[in-house]
């Protein structure tokens, strides 16, 4: 894991050009993209008033869940959880029904969420934060703090990452996840936003691209000697 806990949250690593696979969309009557996640197998886009599923193979929609779906989204494994407004949703993916919710930290200035080590972990974008939640009560656990803007958020083999987005530049951004030092930039193209993200696990990261109506698919760098 590439970590320094001697440099502090304002250290600037240099950035490199974010590596752009695929893009998929704009998707029939998506103009907005906010949150994304992957359910192993499908990636899935809260697109304001549903949540869409789409094979990343042949970026096909496979499947479509009405409900309000304005921010960020995660799955645990088994269940999908929503930002909607200023609460969070958990969803069954199976029937789409709403089994609990729990109130989202931000109050409605919520952005990207992500599941990992079991918490919930919940961007706050202007107050760049990262807040890890306790998923049943929406109790925070512990804050992270960035020095950017935050839209999505995912972890991937111990990595932390998060999107920024401010004016046209956006960045998916490598950060300590204790002192909250940039590690790693990639810069995606001008013009090109990230909204929300995800990780497959592996290589590749899934980018929500706001008003564009698309997602995109950026490939994630090798990981260097700790």
């Amino acid at each position: 894991m590439n970590r320094n806990a001697n440099t502090d949250k304002n250290a600037q690593a240099a950035a490199s050009a974010a590596e752009i696979l695929r893009e998929y969309g704009p998707f029939e009557g998506v103009t907005q993209v906010g949150g994304v996640t992957h359910d192993g197998g499908k990636v899935w886009a809260a697109v304001g008033q549903r949540l869409v599923a789409f094979d990343p193979d042949s970026g096909e929609v496979v499947r479509a869940i009405e409900r309000p779906a304005d921010a960020g989204t995660a799955f645990d494994g088994t269940y999908l959880y929503q930002i909607a407004e200023a609460r969070i949703d958990k969803i069954d993916p199976a029937t789409g029904a709403v089994v609990a919710s729990i109130p989202a930290p931000g109050a409605g200035g919520d952005s990207g969420l992500t599941w990992a080590e079991g918490s919930l972990w919940v961007g706050h974008y202007r107050d760049r934060k990262i807040h890890r939640i306790d998923p049943a009560t929406g109790a925070i656990v512990r804050s992270i703090e960035s020095n950017r803007f935050v839209t999505g958020v995912t972890w991937v083999d111990g990595e932390l990452w998060h999107g920024v987005w401010e004016g046209d530049e956006s960045e998916l951004r490598h950060i300590d996840p204790d002192s909250g030092a940039v590690l790693e930039r990639l810069q995606m193209p001008a013009g090109v936003g990230v909204s929300g993200l995800e990780s497959d696990g592996g290589d590749v990261f899934y980018c929500g691209g706001g008003p564009s109506g698309k997602i995109r698919a950026v490939r994630r760098p090798k990981q260097s000697a700790a």
